[in-house]
């Protein structure tokens, strides 16, 4: 599981990440979970040990519908996460936890705005996974939230934090249809709770994202295959700043497209490269997706 009020006051697209923007007209959805950040397999939590991983996570976007002139957004996420997974079962399942801090960069130019920063962002704490491995599956749950860690100003459309506090619960699962475990299909699902913005008087609407992938294993070191996503905010924006549209939007985004895994066996250290196109969107910037992960146990 393997993780915007009168002018913009935050943006959409980075890790932690895609944000909520407001300009007149329109509010972006905002969720501190980035779409697209997990893929192939991405329900299956790793056997007991001690983890690394690495995620870069890049988004560019020239649209917006109905926004701001001169929209232009480009994003890039360096994120470590630091992966626990115990010998202890709890449910039968094995017990895990994780953090990852993430440091974003993001480069945005809408309307008469341009401008650009990097810095510390929201960090992630998950405190509970359970992952259970029955012969042709696995299943994974789990409970975490985001910290508002990383500095915000209403008025700075790039800052790096998001201002608000974010619980998020995950469920997902992978099957193998074949028996040799070939072939894999997997599903995870977030859902998260956002708190007050305190300098905003906004509570952002309640968030989903689903992640899927379908994949084929060649010479059992690569993975090939082909994944997705769908973010939908599912409850309106509530609070004395939602007026207008902000109280009335429920922003959502598909996006598809490729991924390769690799496994390198001497070092010990699994590499994924996944793009993704989003196809549509609603309310929030429409672009593309980029993210390169780096996996080694120690």
């Amino acid at each position: 599981m393997s993780i915007m009020r009168n002018q913009l006051t935050n943006s959409v697209g980075g890790l932690l990440f895609a944000s909520l923007i407001v300009f007149p007209g329109a509010l972006q959805a905002q969720t501190h979970y980035p779409q697209g950040v997990e893929g192939i397999k991405g329900a299956s939590l790793p056997p007991p040990g001690f983890y690394v991983r690495d995620y870069n996570y890049m988004y560019w976007s020239d649209t917006l519908k109905g926004g701001p002139p001169n929209f232009d957004l480009f994003a890039y996420v360096q994120a470590p996460r630091l992966i626990y997974i115990t010998d202890v079962k709890i449910l039968g399942g094995f017990y895990g936890a994780d953090v990852l801090v993430p440091f974003p960069y993001q480069d945005l130019t809408a309307g008469g705005f341009s401008g650009s920063k990097f810095g510390l962002g929201d960090v992630f704490v998950e405190p509970i996974t359970l992952s259970w491995h029955p012969k042709q599956f696995d299943f994974a749950v789990g409970y975490g939230f985001w910290a508002p860690s990383g500095a915000y100003k209403p008025t700075d459309p790039v800052s790096p934090g998001k201002g608000f506090w974010t619980q998020m619960l995950t469920a997902g699962a992978t099957w193998y249809p074949d028996e040799e475990k070939t072939w894999s299909l997997s599903l995870l699902n977030r859902y998260e709770f956002n708190q007050e913005n305190q300098d905003t008087d906004i509570t952002p609407g309640q968030a989903l994202t689903m992640e899927w992938g379908i994949a084929k294993t060649f010479r059992k070191t690569i993975d090939v295959g082909m994944v997705g996503y769908y973010q939908l905010q599912t409850t309106k924006s509530t609070g004395s700043g939602a007026y207008g549209p902000a109280s009335v939007s429920q922003p959502w985004v598909v996006g598809l497209g490729p991924e390769i895994s690799m496994v390198c066996p001497k070092l010990g250290v699994i590499t994924s490269i996944r793009y993704v196109y989003e196809i549509e969107s609603r309310d929030r910037p429409q672009g593309n997706m980029v993210n390169i992960t780096f996996t080694k146990r120690f």
